[in-house]
């Protein structure tokens, strides 16, 4: 087995297939560990912006977090009646295309597709955000931690969907079981101290008030940073296709798992970060904690069980990236089947996995982490406007699914259901719009648009290829003529030979090119009659003509390329063939020593050429 096969696993054949599809068990850490692992930031991002407040801020964190909980709920009853309705994937591109039309599906896949990006971006960078906080010394190198943990994602998600879900099992338990005990446990200290605990490590001070009410915008804004923790809810309605049969029931269970998990996580964190008056700190501050690693040295103290804690919070916030991995490339397939895409997108690689789907989501990310500097707190800000903007599009698109039911028995109920959503969800998009506006979400507000007009652009570039490769009649044998053949030779050697046995075969009509210039030590002139014409004329062939064009400026590519566009234009109706020798060299660094001039010919042949010019490559092996 080679290198690459232990890397990567080896490939896969399509009857393999069947054996990729996922569990319930497996489907968790795949589809749900985004969703989950919000938990480790979500409170964080809505605390944060009550810092003005001191610790007045804490007696508003659990209603903001209640409000976020009720509008997670709707969300969750909504996508389990997408998943029902949509057995065989029903995200937000799907369900708005096929019921709101191809606008409104546009407008979801870039909001969906900015929401993955981000969700990977956001994923490690929180990771590591719990890294730096167990261990200080590393803040200094925050975005290189996330660019290694990136690289790594990306070889673990390439092995396929179900090696990924084995390799996720773990952690993801773990970082469950570790919150758990920590709410629970928290939440006994509290209630046996008559609501006033004791700490293991006293929470740093609150930084001092500076606002002394909290004003409707500020309320604003904490509620949609907290909306942070909504993300991730869709992607087990797009990737309900991995699951095994029943796939509706077994995807329906996995949501079910992971919205109920993520309550009880979410407000315990909440709850307990008011009743042992941990306040969230500035993320620019030098001895900077996360509230999660403050929480669990209140209640546990700063030995084993916190700094397992910190790791699989580490662990499970690196790998929630693995949501974005799981669902982008199917996306970015479904998106590419109807021309937006470029249909590289459409082709399974080795794992049955959509490969170029998972180049593309690493290199996006990687630019992303690059921006912002690895800080999670920067990243909130784009986050939730994609994954709102999607649900809400997913729920409105649900509501005119239901409309077209109308002997499906319920569906009123289900319109209702989903209408609801989308009326919740798309209020909540225009607050998080405008609360987070000149915090960074302009920039998500004018990638989307950016991005529907490059989907149009690719879309209209198929649309006109199809159109120009169309061609209902019958094969047209009129007008067929040998083509002029072009050989640009430079001197008298075998690949040179090989490409003149080939043209000679072409057409009695061959032009062999020779570019010269004064300083030119010898000329292909000087063999041309006793190595060229004299076996073409023993064999009584047609005699090739001999083109030498003098360069003053030395030049070799401008020449050539004039005189092949004034022999097309000066025959016209007739093809020129140009045969352009070529080494094919044994390393691929040995091509820096080769070819150069070819490749730029070629290159100017192809774009500066029209219908009438073809390009043949002749190889020499070494």
């Amino acid at each position: 087995m080679s290198f690459f096969d232990v890397l990567f696993g080896r490939p896969l054949a399509t009857s393999d297939e069947r054996a990729e599809h996922i569990g319930v068990a497996a489907g968790i850490p795949i589809f749900g560990l985004d969703a989950l692992t919000s938990a480790a930031y979500g409170p964080e991002a809505a605390m944060t912006l009550l810092i003005p407040l001191g610790v007045a801020g804490l007696d508003h964190i659990v209603p903001v977090i209640t409000a976020i909980l009720i509008l997670l709920t709707i969300v969750f009853f909504s996508y389990r009646q997408t998943i029902e309705a949509y057995p065989a994937g029903g995200g937000s591109y799907t369900v708005a295309t096929e019921n709101l039309g191809h606008g409104a599906g546009l407008l979801a896949a870039a909001a969906l597709m900015i929401d993955y990006i981000l969700t990977a971006a956001v994923g490690i960078s929180a990771g590591v955000t719990a890294l730096t906080s167990a261990v200080p010394s590393l803040h200094h190198h925050t975005l290189s931690i996330c660019l290694v943990i990136l690289a790594i994602l990306a070889i673990v998600n390439l092995r396929g969907v179900k090696d990924t879900g084995a390799a996720f099992i773990l952690p993801t338990f773990f970082f469950v079981v570790t919150l758990l005990a920590l709410v629970v446990v928290g939440g006994v200290k509290a209630y046996m101290s008559g609501w006033h605990p004791a700490y293991v490590i006293a929470p740093p001070p609150a930084l001092p008030a500076t606002m002394k009410y909290l004003s409707l915008w500020l309320l604003m804004k904490t509620f949609a940073s907290g909306c942070a923790a909504m993300t991730g809810v869709e992607a087990v309605s797009n990737g309900v296709m991995a699951f095994q049969e029943p796939r509706p029931k077994n995807a329906k269970t996995t949501l079910t798992i992971i919205v109920a998990t993520l309550i009880v996580l979410l407000f315990g964190i909440a709850w307990l970060s008011k009743a042992y008056g941990v306040t969230a700190m500035e993320p620019d501050a030098h001895n900077y904690q996360s509230v999660l690693s403050i929480l669990t040295q209140a209640v546990f103290g700063r030995g084993w069980f916190y700094y397992f804690t910190m790791g699989s919070v580490l662990m499970a916030l690196s790998l929630s990236a693995n949501t974005a991995f799981a669902d982008f490339p199917r996306l970015a397939r479904a998106i590419s089947m109807h021309d937006y895409l470029p249909h590289v997108f459409t082709l399974r690689g080795r794992r049955l996995l959509y490969t170029h789907g998972v180049y593309a989501l690493t290199g996006f990310t990687a630019v992303i982490l690059i921006l912002f500097g690895g800080v999670t707190d920067k990243l909130i800000p784009l986050y939730a406007i994609g994954a709102f903007l999607a649900f809400t599009l997913s729920q409105a698109g649900m509501v005119v699914h239901w409309l077209k039911m109308d002997k499906h028995p319920g569906r009123m109920w289900h319109m209702f259901v989903n209408a609801f959503g989308a009326v919740a969800t798309g209020i909540t998009l225009i607050v998080v719009l405008v609360a987070k506006f000149t915090a960074g979400a302009w920039v998500t507000a004018l990638l989307i648009p950016v991005l529907i007009v490059l989907m149009m652009v690719v879309k209209r570039h198929y649309t006109r290829v199809k159109r120009e490769m169309q061609d209902m009649t019958p094969l047209s044998l009129a007008n067929l003529q040998q083509p002029l053949v072009v050989i640009p030779m430079a001197r008298w050697d075998r690949i040179a030979e090989k490409a003149l046995r080939f043209g000679l075969l072409m057409s009695k009509d061959l032009k062999i090119v020779h570019i010269h210039s004064e300083d030119e030590d010898a000329s292909i002139e000087a063999e041309w009659e006793e190595k060229i014409l004299a076996p073409i004329r023993q064999e009584k062939l047609s005699e090739p003509e001999l083109v030498s064009i003098s360069s003053t400026y030395r030049f070799i590519i401008n020449p050539l390329m004039d005189y092949i566009l004034e022999l097309e234009s000066e025959n016209p109706g007739r093809k020129v063939a140009v045969l352009l020798p070529e080494l094919v060299v044994r390393h691929w660094w040995e091509n820096l020593l080769h070819n150069q001039r070819v490749q730029l010919l070629k290159l100017l042949l192809l774009v500066k050429g029209n219908q009438r010019i073809v390009v043949v490559n002749i190889p020499w092996y070494l």
